[in-house]
Parts: structure tokens; sequence; C-alpha cells
């Protein structure tokens, strides 16, 4: 099966026009700002929007750029965005991520070629910084992206790496900078990893549904590709 991607992500985004828009996001809408959008995303690297959130809005009141960033200590910077998730390797790469960006004059570089030399930043961040802060053609991959794309067999990769240079090669532009934060929403409400909302999906008549195994609603029987069936 062959999905007319244009139209799957076109109704992904009605879908989702009510749920939250992920954290790094919104801080791009709010800052404008590069330098909070990496930091931002850095954090939010094995964490609940809500709780990279708070960290950061403790962090930006402390160290609201890369100035004021150096003057803290490692530990100090711990205090401040603890519960993230690996919370200490996070404040060590913040710690020197000041002096990494000395050879930019403190601003944040705009490729990601430059992006994956400071610390604690891989690929999906530097795409994700390069989308988001500087409204640049990236794609950003993360497990709700490699997920889905593979669900709806528009690739058939086994890593977010070969995910992210498949869909550089297939996917139109267009969509680059969007359809992380679509697929983002789309995966935390419907397209869950577990249980899968399938019965209230709107692609469910056509997706291919690989490898998902939809939730269990007593009095409903789900059928690949087909729409709720009571049952007595």
């Amino acid at each position: 099966m062959t999905i007319d991607i244009d139209r799957f992500l076109t109704t992904v985004a009605a879908a989702i026009h009510d749920k939250k828009v992920p954290v790094v996001d919104l801080i791009a809408v709010q800052t404008q700002d590069p330098f909070k959008v990496l930091v931002a995303t850095i954090l939010s690297a094995r964490t609940m929007d809500e709780t990279t959130a708070a960290a950061s809005a403790r962090l930006f009141r402390v160290a609201p750029d890369c100035e004021s960033l150096a003057r803290l200590t490692e530990a100090q910077i711990a205090g401040l965005i603890y519960p993230v998730g690996f919370y200490k390797t996070k404040a060590k790469h913040l710690a020197m991520l000041p002096e990494a960006l000395r050879r930019y004059n403190c601003k944040i570089p705009d490729t990601i070629e430059e992006l994956v030399t400071l610390p604690g930043v891989g690929r999906k961040t530097a795409n994700l910084v390069v989308s988001v802060a500087f409204q640049k053609p990236a794609i950003c991959v993360d497990t709700h992206v490699h997920r889905i794309m593979n669900i709806w067999e528009y690739v058939d990769t086994d890593t977010p790496l070969k995910t992210e240079m498949a869909l550089r090669a297939k996917l139109p532009q267009k969509h680059w900078i969007g359809v992380n934060s679509l697929l983002v929403a789309f995966g935390q409400s419907i397209c869950r990893p577990v249980s899968p909302k399938c019965d209230i999906c709107p692609l469910q008549p056509e997706c291919p549904q690989k490898g998902v195994r939809p939730r269990k609603i007593p009095g409903i029987k789900m059928e690949k590709n087909q729409v709720m069936k009571c049952v007595s």
C-alpha cells in the first residue's frame, strides 16, 4: 500500500488541532530565541513536556542567555533543571555550552553540521533547532516520527537515522519543518506506542497499521482497516 502523504499529514493536522503544542515549539513561538530553543531541546530528551517546561522556566529566569549561563556552576544548573531525565549529564553539557559557543560569538549556529559539534547535541536536537528556531528545512526524527512513518509503511527503516535519511529522499520539503510537531502530538494523543487509539483515528480505514496492536475496548471488536464493530 502506498499512502498519500500529503493527505495523511493534512488529516493528522486536523485531528490534533486541539492538542497541546510540543514544548520546544511553544518556546520557539513565545521567545523567538535560538538559545532558549536549543537549551529547551537539550532538556526535553527523555523528559515529559510538562517537566521540560517547568525546568526551562526555572533556568531561563536565572540564565536567559549564553553569558548568564556561563556564570552558573554545573551544580547550580543541575539544581535548576532537576528532575528532567539525566539531569546530571544535561547539567554537565549545559555548563560546557558557553565555552563551546565562543567560536560563534555566543550565537547559536544554524546548520546541523555546526550544531552537532556542541555538547549534548545530536542530529535529532540539531534538526529540531534548525527547523523550529531558524525555520530552515530540516527533519527532526524522534521516536514518534520514526515509529509512525514505519506504521504507515511510508519508510521501511530500523533506526531514527535511517528514517531521517529516507525521509530526506522521499518526503516533500514543504513538510520537513512541521512533520515533527504534527507526529509528536499525534503520537502522544492518538497513535500511541502502547494501546493506540485506532478506534478514533481518522486514518484508520486506510492506515497499513504495520506492527500495531490497537487498544482493547470492552464490547468493541477492532479489525484491521475496519471501523468499530459492536459485539455482544
